[in-house]
């Protein structure tokens, strides 16, 4: 890993890394398919089940296989980092940030690199290995800090998927500034080119601590506005989930977005059952009522399922989008967005701009393209 050393300390190290090779200038460029943390956590699974579940072992061994064959094969595609001439074009990584912050209407992915598209199948094959695995050591018997360190990679993993999204609308956010767009965009490249990102280290624990604070709330559906829930919630998730509150949580879509988050429900159901509930006096409700009262049947009950999670993320999303597009009221923009966009500027970008400062922009004139 010497060779990696520059690098890997921009990006965290080689548990950022992991233990791939390194291409002709130094820079790796390969998919990390297992960090070193995570390679030590199966290294110890494998050793408790060896001689009780020799048969455990060997699927565990040929899923893996697979992960890695599929990330070699991905690797196989040009990397995003690197500057390349392909039929007379030049590609870097400078034309695709300025695509990417091109604020153009509809679906980019036409446009993206093939590296970017097909490397999404490989975290998402990541995260169904990593829930096998924890299903595994929850059914063998595990101790339990095994156990829930497969849970907390499990859900680094689902975060690591998710924040492909979220780095996507914050593109879109036209709220941002260029600089702090062309900061996301450089974000979501390192991903692409690693589907590893060292800002979802911080990120992921305590998104999965205000989803398992939400669930252990139960919100007052009367007023609907949160207030003793985000008390709660601040007291169990510290400092950093604190300092976001206090900086953003005054911005209208900042606190709408952290209502549809609390309550499970949207913006227009959120709004809808306020004026029913202010028209019939009733002052609170619970959750197996709120179906009746809006008359539809809406999905507010929580799971343990972390699959869970990014399926009401991406409703909430989605909803978002159309909001934004065609000019809704209501948040343009998740929870989980908002928090994101400010733990990048609290980075401040440095570890982007120091990739920006190791390598020398293209000519002028050759600004280039990104396909393939």
């Amino acid at each position: 890993m010497a060779e990696n050393s520059e690098y890997a300390e921009l990006f965290g190290g080689e548990a950022f890394f992991g233990t791939r090779g390194v291409k002709k200038n130094g820079l790796a460029t390969d998919i990390v398919v297992l960090t070193p943390n995570e390679r030590q956590l199966i290294d110890t699974m494998l050793d408790a089940l060896k001689t009780p579940s020799p048969e455990i072992c060997a699927g565990i061994r040929v899923r893996l296989a697979d992960m890695e064959h599929l990330a070699l094969c991905i690797a196989r595609f040009p990397s995003l980092l690197e500057q390349n001439v392909i039929m007379g074009e030049m590609r870097n990584r400078v034309a695709l940030i300025d695509l990417l912050t091109a604020q153009h209407e509809g679906d980019k992915v036409l446009f993206l690199p093939s590296k970017a598209t097909l490397g999404k199948s490989f975290l998402v094959a990541k995260f169904h290995t990593f829930l096998r695995l924890l299903r595994v050591a929850h059914r063998t018997g595990l101790p339990e800090p095994v156990v829930a360190q497969l849970e907390s990679t499990t859900n680094t993993v689902l975060f690591t998927l998710m924040a492909e999204d979220v780095y996507l609308s914050l593109l879109d956010d036209k709220a941002l500034s260029a600089e702090v767009r062309r900061q996301i965009a450089m974000a979501l490249i390192i991903l692409w080119e690693y589907r590893n990102d060292s800002l979802i280290q911080d990120i992921a624990p305590v998104l999965r601590e205000a989803w398992d604070a939400r669930k252990n709330l139960a919100p007052i559906f009367g007023t609907m506005m949160g207030s003793s829930e985000l008390v709660l919630m601040a007291m169990e998730l510290g400092a950093t989930w604190n300092a976001f509150v206090a900086a953003r949580v005054a911005h209208e879509d900042v606190r709408t977005a952290l209502e549809e988050f609390l309550f499970g429900l949207s913006f227009e159901h959120i709004r809808q059952l306020r004026r029913i509930l202010g028209e019939k006096g009733v002052h609170a409700i619970d959750r197996s009522e709120i179906s009746a009262y809006l008359g539809i049947d809406v999905k507010t009950d929580l799971h343990t399922d972390s699959r869970d999670f990014y399926m009401q993320y991406s409703v909430r999303r989605d909803n978002a989008r159309v909001r934004r597009r065609l000019n809704y009221p209501g948040p343009r923009s998740t929870l989980e967005d908002y928090y994101m966009s400010f733990m990048l500027v609290q980075h401040n970008g440095t570890q982007f701009d120091a990739v920006f400062a190791r390598s020398a922009p293209p000519p002028a004139d050759a600004k280039g393209t990104q396909e393939g």
